[in-house]
C-alpha cells in the first residue's frame, strides 16, 4: 500500500464511518479496485483506521465523556455485547470474513433492502427517548446486541445501532448521537485488540502509512458527522438504503 492509497482510504473511511453504508465494506471494496492485496497489514489497516474517524467524536462530544455520567453509563452497557463477542470471534472475523468480497456485497445488499423497507414502514413514536439519559439500560444493552451484528463486514455498525434504537422507540437524533458515542469504546477496543496481536509484523513504513490514513480519516469524519446531523433533521435513511443496493448490484456484476 502506498501513501497515496492510504490517503484515499482515509477519505473513504472519514466519509463513510458514521453513515449507514458500512465503512469496512467500502474500504475493502476500494482496496480491491486499487489492486491492494488483503494482507494481514491491510486487514489491520482497515480495522485501525476507523479509530481515526471515531476520535473525531471525542473532539465534538468531549463533554459527554467527561461530565455526563448517565450517558457514559449507557455507553458502557451498550459496549458489553460487542466486547465479549469481539474477543470470542476475533480470529474468525479477521481470517474468514474481513476481505471476503461476496460477504461484503451481500451484506450491503441485504442491509440496503432492510433500510428501505424499515423507512417505508417506520413511524416515530411521540413518547420515545429524546435524550441519551432517557435511554434505559435495557435498551442500551439491546442496542449493543444490534451493534455486534456489524462484526460481519458490510453490515454497518452505524446502521445496526441506529435501526436497533429506532425499533426500540428512541428518537432519530438521539440514537444517531448515541451511535456516535458508542463507536468510541467499540473501535478503540477493536483497534487495540488487533494491534496487540499484529503490530510485531508491521514495518516502520507500515506504521507511517497507517498514521497518514488515521489523520486523514479523523479530519474528514468531523465534516461527515456534521453532515449527518444536518441531514437527519429533514430526511430519512432511505437514500442510503438505495445507495447500498445500487453499489451491491454493481459489485455483484464485477465479482461475477
Amino acid at each position: 500500500m502506498s501513501f497515496l492509497q492510504s490517503i484515499i482510504l482515509g477519505i473513504i473511511e472519514g466519509v463513510t464511518e458514521f453513515l449507514p453504508i458500512s465503512s469496512t465494506g467500502h474500504l475493502v471494496l476500494a482496496s480491491d479496485l486499487m489492486k491492494i492485496s488483503q494482507t494481514e497489514f491491510v486487514k489491520s489497516f482497515e480495522i485501525s483506521i476507523q479509530l481515526g474517524a471515531i476520535l473525531s467524536v471525542v473532539v465534538l462530544y468531549f463533554k459527554s465523556f467527561v461530565s455526563d455520567f448517565e450517558a457514559l453509563k449507557r455507553i458502557i452497557v451498550a459496549f458489553l455485547p460487542t466486547a465479549v463477542l469481539g474477543v470470542i470471534l476475533y480470529k474468525i472475523v479477521k481470517t474468514f470474513l474481513l476481505g471476503n468480497d461476496k460477504i461484503i456485497v451481500y451484506s450491503l445488499l441485504v442491509g440496503g433492502l432492510i433500510l428501505v423497507l424499515f423507512e417505508y414502514f417506520y413511524k416515530e413514536k411521540e413518547e420515545g427517548a429524546s435524550k441519551i439519559s432517557e435511554i434505559t439500560l435495557k435498551q442500551s444493552f439491546t442496542i449493543g446486541i444490534f451493534q455486534s451484528l456489524a462484526m460481519i463486514p458490510g453490515v454497518s455498525r452505524s446502521a445496526a445501532t441506529i435501526v436497533g434504537g429506532l425499533i426500540l422507540g428512541i428518537k432519530r437524533k438521539t440514537i444517531v448521537e448515541f451511535s456516535f458515542l458508542l463507536a468510541v469504546p467499540t473501535m478503540l477496543a477493536a483497534t487495540a485488540l488487533d494491534l496487540l496481536k499484529s503490530y510485531k509484523n508491521f514495518s516502520s513504513n507500515d506504521f507511517g502509512i497507517l498514521s497518514v490514513g488515521f489523520l486523514v480519516s479523523f479530519f474528514v469524519a468531523i465534516l461527515s458527522i456534521k453532515f449527518l446531523l444536518s441531514f437527519i433533521k429533514k430526511h430519512t435513511f432511505l437514500p442510503f438504503g438505495v445507495y447500498r443496493i445500487i453499489l451491491a448490484i454493481i459489485f455483484l456484476f464485477w465479482i461475477m
